[in-house]
């Protein structure tokens, strides 16, 4: 692991980090918060996914988290969206897929496969980074994360109920199977069988047997694209039916940008202090 920076912030330490990425095969960029608890032992270990066209710093600049994890002693690792370099597969006209949009799935097509195994990178290879070189309590794991990166969470979280104890997510791709910003990336990636799409859509997990203990969800009704990207109705119905709590907040006037999440990062933050 190579330090790239590191700032002092509300008495603990925001740093970046690099790795070579056996599983993104180049290197991945991610962010570290120790709250000043750090100093004493280990702490609960918060991670959130950032959403389409971001990186490890979008939250990082405008998500305004430092003081209120400092607050309540939670780490906060904030991974890229996607892998990075010269030689990784893009498409460069597409915002909405290639680099910036890896959707923390394991592609199985070319030329995707090779690179794009954000899954395995968020799951597998980061958390031993992150056990290895920073006081973090593993038993204590919550993730969290926007649009794209609340996709991220819910299909994370509801996949692995033994590592993550809590999850909520900012404006969420509910149902990518069918979203117009989302379907076309999971049919590049994972190829035509919709079959394997739906270990990558939260609703369909959901209706699959998923479960996970409770969720918070907040969305902004001023959100261009509420209605044909995101629509947490069908999320909601999902829960509904398998019996999993889901608390859905919508909020007038709020869109999809860091105005709207930072309004509500303490509010999340304490949620998972809480159940973590």
């Amino acid at each position: 692991m190579k330090i790239v920076s590191q700032n002092f912030a509300h008495g603990g330490v925001q740093g970046v980090y690099t790795i070579d990425s056996t599983f993104c095969q180049c290197e991945m960029t991610f962010a570290v918060y120790l709250p000043p608890q750090a100093k004493d032992g280990p702490c609960p270990v918060l991670w959130y996914l950032s959403g389409l066209t971001c990186n490890h710093s979008n939250v990082m600049d405008k998500g305004e988290y430092r003081k209120m994890a400092a607050e309540l002693g939670l780490i906060i690792v904030c991974p890229d969206t996607s892998p990075r370099g010269d030689g990784v597969p893009d498409e460069l006209t597409n915002w909405q897929m290639g680099k910036g949009a890896g959707f923390y799935l394991n592609a199985t097509e070319e030329p995707w496969s090779q690179y794009y195994q954000m899954e395995s990178h968020i799951m597998d290879e980061l958390p031993k980074v992150i056990k290895d070189h920073f006081p973090v309590d593993m038993d204590r794991q919550g993730v969290f994360g926007h649009s794209m990166g609340g996709h991220g969470a819910l299909t994370l979280a509801l996949k692995n109920p033994d590592t993550f104890k809590s999850c909520t997510a900012f404006a969420p791709i509910a149902q990518p199977m069918t979203a117009d910003w989302s379907r076309p990336a999971l049919e590049a990636y994972l190829g035509p069988d919709e079959s394997k799409w739906r270990a990558y859509d939260a609703t369909a997990l959901i209706e699959d047997g998923a479960k996970f203990s409770e969720i918070l969800v907040d969305q902004g009704e001023a959100d261009n694209f509420l209605e044909n990207g995101l629509r947490p109705w069908l999320l909601e119905e999902a829960c509904k039916t398998a019996g999993i709590p889901l608390t859905l907040r919508m909020h007038p006037n709020y869109d999809h940008s860091y105005f709207f999440i930072s309004s509500f990062m303490d509010d999340h933050l304490k949620w998972h202090k809480e159940r973590l």
